[in-house]
């Protein structure tokens, strides 16, 4: 499940497409930064061509004074969301899920979310309870950064909606289309970003493109997990990571299957790792002592991918100043 993504020496950018009055034009996500073709990425597609679709100059506007016609929100534009009368209505601004909702639309929302790698513990099952509007947050933490309209406020809106739409992959896909992190940090590829603040891990394969998405829990306000540039210094099986959670806390299931200990760049000890949970339910939360848990099946794939000496980035948000275009390492 494997996709290719940009080359580092055509990043993908952060910028918001590149429309007049953002904040009511549909089908927002389509319209390029430029006349030029923009990348767009999800795992298991490679990158495909996103056309420019802003209107071509030379179609006059109504004079000054006179009525122009109003402008109506168009319905999603991705084939996940369309056909669904509850999410035609959200786009419109004529409803706003939250707390309680229930319906086919939010299950395509739900789904959606857990594709893009975001913590939905129970699944998509058409309701909107607590974990939704956790899955929601991070996912508006993360497209706040490119569609300034969106708010992080757990609750499906208009805004929220176009962002979704815009961002998601096709159906059946996993991943993104765009707004991915580099899988350079200061110039040094990595094989791993973590980005604490909408809780996803983005695994990259040695050719810097995605493999796939998983959620993640992070560290606590009183014990955060640091962000800089890691190093995996050693893998432990289920057995070895079974045994230091009895060690550690008389309880062997606490670091889940699998444990990957992380050291600084510069050797130095950092006291994290990557690891498995026996508290599923926690993803997409900040609850650690510093550091970064997985599902038990994602961080089986992480253990089997990674290897001794590959470096993990962590960064508070995707478009981070040092993720960026590689530059030759002294």
């Amino acid at each position: 499940m494997t996709s290719s993504i940009s080359p580092p020496e055509s990043r993908i950018s952060f910028l918001p497409p590149d429309v007049s009055d953002a904040a009511s034009t549909p089908a927002l996500g389509k319209t390029a930064r430029s006349p030029k073709l923009a990348s767009r990425v999800t795992v298991g597609q490679g990158p495909q061509p996103a056309l420019d679709a802003r209107p071509r100059s030379g179609t006059p506007l109504p004079p000054e004074g006179v009525d122009r016609p109003a402008r109506t929100p168009a319905p999603p534009d991705n084939a996940r969301f369309t056909g669904l009368p509850q999410l035609a209505d959200v786009a419109s601004g004529a409803q706003v899920l939250g707390p309680g909702s229930q319906g086919e639309g939010l299950r395509a929302v739900q789904a959606t979310l857990l594709d893009m790698g975001f913590a939905l513990h129970g699944g998509a099952d058409g309701r909107h309870g607590p974990h939704t509007s956790r899955a929601l947050r991070n996912f508006q933490v993360h497209a706040s950064r490119t569609f300034p309209a969106v708010l992080p406020t757990g609750a499906l809106d208009a805004a929220t909606l176009r962002a979704l739409d815009a961002l998601a992959p096709a159906p059946g896909a996993r991943g993104q289309t765009w707004g991915l992190p580099s899988a350079f940090f200061d110039g040094q590829q990595v094989r791993v970003v973590v980005a604490l603040r909408e809780h996803r891990t983005f695994l990259f394969d040695t050719r810097g493109q995605l493999v796939d998405i998983f959620p993640n829990a992070t560290g606590a306000a009183a014990s955060p997990t640091r962000t800089g540039l890691k190093v995996v210094r050693t893998k432990l099986d289920q057995l070895a990571t079974e045994a230091a959670g009895a060690r550690l806390w008389n309880d062997r299931h606490v670091f889940g299957v699998r444990m990957l200990d992380l050291s600084w760049a510069d050797g130095r000890h950092s006291g994290e790792e990557l690891h498995g949970t026996n508290a599923p339910a926690l993803l997409g939360t900040d609850v650690s002592h510093g550091c970064i848990r997985h599902s038990n099946e994602a961080v089986r794939v992480l253990h089997d991918a990674l290897s001794v000496g590959d470096r993990v980035a962590v960064v508070e948000h995707v478009d981070d100043p040092p993720l960026g275009v590689p530059r030759p390492v002294a």
